[in-house]
């Protein structure tokens, strides 16, 4: 048997495919046990590296660690999420005197890297007499950056949609503003939802950067904690311990985002079939237009 795409592999090439699979996953095992005995040779799993964990005080510092990067992930989060709808609403306006010097000014905002932003703001304004806050400098340079990248998500996902939604919705008397607030982005941001959460996730991260200019977040935190000679500079439990942290936080994210994309799609089958019949693919325009009193949907007539 074939397949559309590839033909299917035969008794040969099974077993040469199950036999690089082992050895792959053997490959795998051996450099993570060479990683493990290497940490094990050097002590970094003896007490001595583990005894800072045993204090409170010492967990209330990176408690308040991953507070800070949360607020500061929070703020940016919003405040990306609004920059990126309104660049891209402009980008995708009719007048060129508001599309053209949109689109230039996301261009450079994406272009700028966000450890240079954050530099520019703490260390480059008060030569002109501004002083900021490590949380704001870390907060504006992660909006401008991740607003400008969220810009061009929504953008794209507005652009990939079939021109007949928008020609349906100016059909049953909607304007530009209208099509786009009703059923345009609604289905460009269902559809790119993997992508915003995907940059919501790289905005968490790279709220590490603020440590370069001193903002006291987890990973600042984990710096101090592991460069501290008491404890015998635990510098990788630390790194463990800040990096399980990490990984917790950017799975919470994507777990929470998992969620409100499924209640989003039943919310849209139940507002589109409430009968649970099949229904004809559209749906989104239908939908409108049975809101603004163009008649009931007959499926007698598909």
């Amino acid at each position: 048997m074939s397949s559309v795409l590839y033909d299917v592999p035969g008794p040969k090439a099974v077993a040469r495919n199950r036999v690089l699979g082992a050895a792959t996953a053997v490959v795998i095992a051996a450099l993570i046990g060479w990683v493990i005995w290497r940490l094990a040779d050097t002590g970094q799993f003896s007490a001595e590296k583990w005894e800072i964990f045993s204090y409170g005080t010492i967990w209330k510092l990176i408690l308040d660690g991953v507070i800070a990067t949360l607020a500061a992930f929070g703020a940016a989060a919003v405040g990306a999420l609004v920059l990126g709808f309104l660049l891209a609403i402009g980008r995708l306006s009719d007048h060129a005197w508001i599309r053209v010097p949109v689109g230039w000014i996301t261009e450079v905002l994406r272009a700028v890297p966000v450890l240079v932003f954050m530099m520019l703001l703490y260390y480059g304004l008060p030569v002109v007499g501004i002083k900021m806050e490590p949380y704001w400098a870390v907060v504006i340079a992660l909006v401008a950056y991740n607003g400008s990248v969220l810009a061009e998500v929504i953008r794209a996902g507005v652009e990939s949609l079939p021109r007949g939604q928008s020609e349906a919705g100016y059909a049953i008397g909607l304007r530009k503003a209208g099509v786009l607030r009703m059923i345009l982005l609604p289905q460009a941001i269902r559809a790119m939802m993997p992508v915003i959460v995907a940059q919501l996730v790289v905005t968490l991260k790279d709220t590490a950067l603020g440590f370069i200019i001193t903002y006291h977040e987890l990973l600042y935190v984990i710096k101090l904690l592991g460069s501290n000679a008491v404890y015998n500079s635990p510098l990788i439990p630390t790194a463990i311990v800040g990096s399980a942290i990490y990984v917790a936080m950017c799975l919470a994210l994507s777990y929470v985002a998992y969620r409100l994309e499924q209640r989003s799609k039943r919310r849209q089958q139940h507002a589109v079939d409430p009968m649970h019949h099949p229904v004809a693919a559209g749906t989104d325009t239908e939908l409108i237009a049975m809101q603004k009193g163009a008649g009931k949907f007959d499926s007698n007539a598909l």
